[in-house]
């Protein structure tokens, strides 16, 4: 799981750096509600596909799962016995795209905009496991 989750993470960097090359950072939030699983040269072979509003039971354990419905990519653990869900109370594992923005630090630039910082692939909520 954490080595999909990394490869995700690269792949989304490397995402970001070529829509900030073409100078077009307005398109970083279509990013957020892309499917991860699109931007990888393969398909994890625990990938099940992209479903509408699923449950951890729409696919077996051990396997990745896209709900179109929440735009998160989902991590279905497959040994549940040490795994603490997180508010929600399932035993999965949640993961979408944050787009970061902050306000300028620059008092003449304190009117402005928000500015586009970052983004990451990180889990929607914590959890913990083992």
């Amino acid at each position: 799981m954490e080595m999909v989750a990394g490869t995700i993470q690269s792949s989304l960097t490397m995402q970001y750096g070529q829509i900030m090359t073409r100078g077009k950072p307005s398109d970083v939030a279509a990013l957020a509600q892309d499917n991860p699983i699109n931007w990888l040269q393969k398909k994890p072979q625990n990938y099940s596909g992209e479903f509408y509003d699923t449950t951890p039971l729409s696919v077996e354990s051990g396997r990745w799962m896209f709900d179109l419905k929440s735009r998160e990519l989902i991590y279905v653990p497959r040994n549940t016995n040490y795994f603490k869900p997180g508010a929600d109370g399932k035993k999965w594992i949640r993961f979408h795209v944050a787009v970061n923005y902050e306000a300028s630090r620059l008092p003449s630039l304190q009117d402005a905009p928000a500015e586009l910082t970052g983004i990451l692939f990180k889990p929607v909520e914590p959890y913990s496991w083992f």
